[in-house]
């Protein structure tokens, strides 16, 4: 069987497929550890998912896939359900299991039936996936596939065979009711060594050895002669040792021939010697009769432990690996049904038809923001498209307006569909992006060594150059902590260049200049041009809508003035 077999319902094996990882501080920017702490209260379960979302690739095989097999579990709660109950109990199985523990010689037959219970219990949660995939109804390549990836792990780990032979085992061993130990004496009927004489399927009426002792005298014919043994026992010799630590041992053991509820075993796999213990035998008969059977397992027992124990292990660690993403899509699917039920718009995003469309958004809002919110109509929604004439966006308007409300929600609908997840839109045509890069304010401990301004155009030098064609950017009131001249110079620039690499960008400023000399940045542009997007004002009241347009004035000195609070109201008020 093969141990490195792997099936992913996240990420299936293309050729020529490449992940970039979002950065922590690009994370942060989006709002995702919010959104991951609201699909779950497990810290370990959002720490998984922040990974596996954060994992990206411009790749559209990768997030058809994805979403094929998210809308399979979304639309199929019962299969949601039954998957969590048996995820559960596998993980309880494996916490108490037994099957990865060292020391093998020392378990013992107790624990080689105790394996064969927990691999029981395997086989048959296998079996409940297999049947729980098979009546849902499921359509996607990603769970079809998975489902055929089980039957393959069942049948080549001869789970069938392996399930009815313990069966028939256990059916076995629950008849026995006892075991008879031999005991050797010399002439001064000192005990020399022991072994094991019969299993029995029916308890002993006696249990005292002095009692069995005085019987066996009481009658010739109850003193048995000779020493053969009956069936395939194998009687072997060992020395004496410990002389008159086992006259003690026995003198004070009652009934050490006795010893209920034994384990069973083939004759043919007994080998029955065993050196005798030192200690009270009378309140430690089980753990020694456990170290009597332990000496029986013979090379062949041994080997067959071995490899039920590395079947069992391939099998549940190849289902075991593709748990954590059964949990990504579960929690989204909770998530996402549990909001469309509160009145939220979600859709299935898709790929765009015409090369020249790179997004196409209808009715967007920003999740996270909608998080605080009790339903969406408290939410504002707008449209937004990528395409050449519109590859990046310098958005104006005034302080507290929704500028980065709106360039977080745009980043957040890439990762949501990329990940395969429902969109918070009421349609998205989009081309998939190699990564999303954020250049958001620095908190101040980072800027203590370059200062805020060249702290600024490092981290933007380095996003520059790590970006490509099929890379977002998103800026947030990049070099906007020096004089507006210094500023406007350098972010003049940086778009200008942004242009030549063609990454889609939006741009949010308080810089309204920037946004009003779009046309003569366009003038050195390859037909990838840059647009202004303005936050539209009715009657001086903000509406949190979007509108391509042209900057409503050079309203951005009242804007920063409101920002830092030095308007003439804020500081005599």
């Amino acid at each position: 069987m093969n141990e490195n077999k792997r099936f992913s319902i996240l990420f299936p094996h293309y050729e020529n497929t490449e992940y970039k990882q979002l950065s922590e501080a690009a994370c942060h920017d989006l709002g995702l550890d919010a959104i991951c702490r609201n699909l779950t209260d497990n810290k370990k379960e959002q720490n998984l998912i922040m990974g596996i979302i954060s994992n990206m690739t411009a790749d559209p095989r990768i997030a058809i896939y994805r979403q094929k097999v998210f809308v399979d579990i979304l639309h199929h709660p019962d299969l949601r359900k039954r998957m969590t109950e048996l995820f559960d109990k596998l993980e309880f199985i494996r916490s108490f299991s037994s099957i990865h523990k060292e020391s093998e010689e020392k378990l013992g037959l107790w624990h080689l039936l105790h394996r064969l219970d927990e691999l029981n219990d395997y086989i048959q949660c296998v079996e409940s996936m297999q049947i729980c995939l098979s009546d849902a109804g499921i359509e996607s390549e990603g769970l079809l596939g998975f489902r055929n990836f089980i039957d393959e792990l069942y049948h080549e780990a001869c789970f069938a065979e392996m399930k009815k032979d313990i069966a028939e085992l256990k059916k076995k061993s629950s008849a026995i009711q006892s075991v008879t130990l031999g005991i050797n004496v010399n002439e001064r009927f000192e005990a020399i060594s022991m072994g094991l004489v019969s299993i029995n399927n029916k308890p002993f009426k006696k249990s005292g050895i002095v009692t069995n002792f005085a019987d066996a005298l009481a009658s010739k014919n109850r003193i048995h002669e000779g020493t053969e043994w009956n069936g395939d026992m194998h009687y072997h010799q060992i020395e004496k040792q410990h002389d008159s630590q086992l006259y003690a041992f026995i003198e004070k053991t009652a009934g050490i021939s006795v010893a209920q509820s034994a384990p069973y075993i083939e004759n043919r796999m007994i080998s029955t010697i065993v050196g005798t213990p030192e200690d009270d035998g009378a309140s430690r008969a089980t753990f020694y009769l456990d170290k009597t059977l332990n000496k029986m397992l013979d090379s062949l027992v041994k080997k067959l432990r071995d490899t039920l124990t590395k079947y069992a292990s391939i099998a549940i660690v190849n289902i075991s690996h593709i748990i954590p993403e059964f949990i990504y899509y579960i929690r989204f699917a909770e998530f996402i049904s549990a909001n469309m039920e509160r009145g939220f718009n979600f859709c299935e995003a898709r790929l765009p038809e015409n090369a020249a469309e790179s997004m196409d958004a209808k009715d967007f809002y920003n999740l996270k923001l909608a998080l605080s919110k009790e339903n969406q109509d408290e939410i504002v929604c707008n449209d937004l498209k990528f395409d050449n004439e519109h590859t990046i966006y310098i958005l104006t308007g005034a302080n507290r307006g929704g500028k980065t409300t709106i360039t977080q929600a745009v980043g957040l609908l890439f990762v949501l569909a990329q990940g395969g997840i429902y969109v918070p839109a009421s349609s998205f045509c989009y081309r998939p992006v190699d990564c999303i890069y954020t250049h958001f304010p620095a908190d101040e401990d980072k800027t203590m060594d370059l200062g805020r301004l060249g702290e600024e155009c490092v981290r933007f030098k380095e996003i520059y150059f790590g970006c490509t064609k099929d890379s977002l950017l998103l800026l947030n009131e990049t070099f906007s902590t020096t004089s507006f001249e210094e500023g406007f110079y350098i972010a003049k620039d940086s778009v200008r260049a942004l242009l030549k690499r063609q990454v889609r960008t939006i741009y949010n400023t308080h810089m309204h200049k920037l946004a009003a000399d779009v046309d003569e940045i366009n003038k050195e542009s390859c037909g990838i041009k840059a647009a202004s997007l303005i936050m539209k004002n009715d009657g001086g009241k903000r509406s949190f809508k979007v509108e391509v347009a042209c900057p409503e004035g050079l309203s951005y000195a009242r804007d920063i003035a409101e920002k830092y609070g030095v308007t003439y109201e804020m500081l005599t008020g």
